[in-house]
């Protein structure tokens, strides 16, 4: 049964783990290990190899997350029609639904479907898409992803144009006087995590420097320590 996670003003960062960087042959393994850590949630990455250039996983390796997961399931929808899947999502224990800026041709109704499930909603940008196409729909989001990687593939490189993004969507937020959270994915570490929680991100999504570390805890201990700064 996953927990259901209640967003505060606590300056502290939150962590979710992609599960796409895990070894989904110890799959069970993998979960349980993130059940003890203090990682907010859990990111799915989940490609349909028409968004984006990669086929990750579907529903019935979603389902065994789900059974062994004690923490929020993160969905990030890195596909075509996503408004096809979100109840689906949703009977898969979702806590966050995020869908992308450049698939949707009727996001605000997207946004509004997700709401009546409901879960809390998000909405990515790819490198490329300016955060000023938010403007008039900030308000009704919980959640803006930036991401800092060309989705696809895990183990890429930070893209550093990607920290300034962030300060403009924080811009935005405040000048729409709501409380919208800022998640970013691709390419984190330590020192990138520092700039970007300074920038006014809340929430990282951390891959590989997680599942890829001698003892994943540890790291996801020393993300948690970081602190939003931002003023």
């Amino acid at each position: 049964m996953t927990k259901n996670y209640h967003f505060s003003s606590d300056t502290f960062c939150l962590i979710a783990p992609s599960i796409l960087a895990a070894d989904f042959g110890n799959i069970q393994k993998e979960i349980e290990t993130l059940n003890k850590s203090k990682a907010d949630f859990i990111h799915l990455d989940i490609m349909d190899g028409v968004f984006v250039p990669n086929i990750s996983f579907g529903f019935p390796v979603i389902e065994a997350i789900q059974k062994y997961s004690q923490k929020s399931l993160d969905f990030h929808l890195m596909i075509q029609n996503p408004q096809n899947y979100i109840q689906k999502c949703k009977d898969m224990g979702a806590e966050i639904i995020t869908v992308h800026y450049e698939a949707c041709t009727h996001l605000c109704r997207t946004i509004e479907e997700i709401k009546k499930l409901p879960c809390k909603v998000g909405v990515a940008l790819n490198p490329h898409t300016p955060v000023s196409v938010l403007k008039d729909i900030i308000h009704t989001i919980d959640v803006v992803l930036i991401m800092s990687v060309n989705p696809g593939f895990g183990g890429q490189k930070f893209l550093p144009h990607c920290l300034k993004k962030v300060q403009q969507a924080k811009e935005i937020i405040i000048n729409a006087d709501c409380f919208t959270y800022i998640q970013v994915d691709g390419g984190i570490d330590i020192p990138h995590a520092k700039k970007l929680l300074y920038a006014g991100a809340n929430i990282l999504v951390i891959g590989s420097a997680i599942f890829q570390a001698t003892n994943p805890l540890d790291t996801i201990d020393m993300f948690k320590k970081l602190k939003n700064e931002y003023i």
